[in-house]
């Protein structure tokens, strides 16, 4: 029995009681219950799981199929915060019926022991041990892909966005073999490929047909030397196109087949794909664990999809700031790119719009900070129609509300290749900090981190370099405003502090 305040739920003899009462719940309310609502009559289990296991772990369910609803309960507030954020900017399509996901004002869920509970705590368990096996360590971050009963063409965009749902993807090579289409997609660590493997084998990203099959590859790494169609290395966007290639129009988002890694030619019709920019993730299955995949899709991007945002449009406006607080200097959008130009809205304050160097960037960015909780209010990003952030005329006054940082010494992604490409994690409560200097020590940081009315709770030096270190804040939300603040903070001794998202936890 489900037993919450404004609610009540009975399920018996694998019957929904006409007792629910659905939630009414404002959106800035937090819980880590979720309530999904909208859901086809035949909804199964897994597919219900589903939605929220690519956030983190799933600890209860209770399914209202009378009622086309169903209760997540996940982990953490914080699990649940991002699955929230997610889908109010990607509505998930189940059976080409758009679901809708919110916070429910359940704080927790009981569930009874009813026949319907038992076919949903079976689910629960099934797939949650599925789940628990990505933490096998993988033997390469690199996957062999191969696609068969290939009805449609697949291109390398469509591969790329939904395989970085589940992490960073650093390289990806297409190319032809034994008359089969096949990939190699370098992620930048092994648990990404392992969770993608366990996610992805077997499953189709067209209906019926399309099918993925996937292995770990015996390479540990891909050289890329090119940028065109065939390939791709995202961490070099100054790499060429190659002399018997077109040139792309955007160079970020070019790469290039490398001769050596693999014997075959290029896939032979990837000329004839539609270019790229104009794949239709509509008809894209979204990453989900097992059981969901073949029947649920997405109208827009994924957490980490690179082919939404044209070419030129590097410019988001950021909406529900908190005007009391928010500066042109109080941006953390500069751990997903190199940020150009801040502006805040003259008459409307709680809006800004900022220029990252490029559209992959700017992709990055929204994708990961769209509904996360800055000063008390969640953040909504969206593509501005702006193609860049204009300054102020010379002699005219703006009040300090733009920033150009076009020639700043502080972006982190200028370099080619730089190492910061493998290091974009979503935001945590956890922070990865570096640059720190010899006489620093633990307490000088966790009173620094503190200073500002956040709770640290815990905080540990990298073993075997003490100019890195871990510190953990108490929310989400905290560490966010702590990255803002502390970012590039003087630590004395001419070093900076470099603050970042962690993968880690303490």
């Amino acid at each position: 029995m489900c037993q919450c305040q404004n609610a009540s739920v009975s399920v018996a003899n694998g019957n929904d009681s006409k007792k629910f009462k659905g939630d009414i719940r404002g959106p800035g309310v937090l819980s880590r219950v979720i309530h999904i609502r909208k859901l086809p009559n035949d909804i199964t289990e897994a597919e219900v799981i589903s939605l929220g296991l690519p956030f983190g772990d799933v600890t209860n369910l209770l399914m209202l199929k009378t009622k086309n609803q169903a209760f997540l309960e996940m982990n953490s507030e914080d699990v649940a915060q991002n699955m929230v954020g997610y889908y109010s900017t990607v509505t998930p399509i189940i059976r080409h019926h758009p679901v809708y996901v919110q916070f429910s004002n359940h704080k927790e869920l009981k569930t009874d022991n009813s026949p319907n509970q038992e076919r949903a705590q079976a689910a629960l368990r099934a797939l949650s041990s599925s789940h628990a096996d990505l933490a096998v360590m993988a033997p390469t971050a690199v996957l062999r892909v191969v696609v068969e009963n290939l009805v449609y063409p697949v291109t390398l965009d469509a591969l790329c966005q939904i395989f970085s749902k589940y992490g960073t993807v650093l390289r990806i090579i297409v190319f032809t073999k034994n008359s089969q289409f096949q990939a190699l997609l370098q992620y930048s660590e092994g648990a990404s490929a392992q969770a993608a493997k366990v996610s992805l084998d077997g499953q189709n990203i067209y209906n019926g047909c399309c099918t993925l099959r996937i292995s770990f590859s015996k390479l540990t790494s891909l050289n890329v030397k090119y940028n065109n169609e065939k390939s791709r290395d995202f961490t070099r966007p100054d790499l060429p196109s190659g002399d018997s290639q077109p040139p792309m129009e955007h160079t970020a988002m070019a790469t290039a087949f490398t001769p050596g890694i693999i014997s075959a030619a290029p896939y032979p019709g990837a000329t004839h794909f539609p270019p790229a920019f104009t794949l239709q993730p509509a008809s894209l299955t979204v990453p989900a664990l097992p059981g969901a995949l073949a029947s649920l899709s997405l109208p827009g991007a994924t957490r980490l999809g690179f082919s939404t945002i044209s070419t030129g449009h590097c410019v988001l406006l950021v909406s529900n700031l908190n005007p009391e607080v928010s500066t042109p200097e109080s941006t953390c959008f500069c751990v997903y790119g190199d940020v150009m130009r801040v502006k805040i809205l003259f008459n409307k304050k709680e809006n800004a719009l900022v220029q990252m160097s490029d559209s992959t960037q700017a992709q990055l960015a929204m994708s990961h900070l769209n509904g996360q909780r800055l000063h008390g209010k969640p953040l909504r990003i969206t593509l501005s129609k702006h193609t860049n952030v204009q300054l102020p005329r010379e002699g005219h006054e703006d009040q300090g509300l733009t920033k150009d940082y076009s020639n700043s010494p502080l972006h982190r992604f200028k370099k080619p290749g730089s190492k910061n490409y493998s290091n974009i994690f979503p935001p945590s409560a956890t922070l990865h900090l570096s640059n720190i200097p010899p006489s620093v020590v633990e307490d000088d940081l966790k009173m620094l981190f503190s200073s500002s009315g956040s709770m640290v709770k815990a905080f540990k030096f990298f073993q075997k370099d003490h100019k890195m270190a871990l510190i953990q804040m108490g929310s989400v939300e905290d560490a966010i405003e702590s990255l803002i603040e502390f970012h590039n903070h003087d630590l004395g001794e001419n070093h900076h502090l470099r603050v970042s998202f962690s993968k880690s936890s303490i």
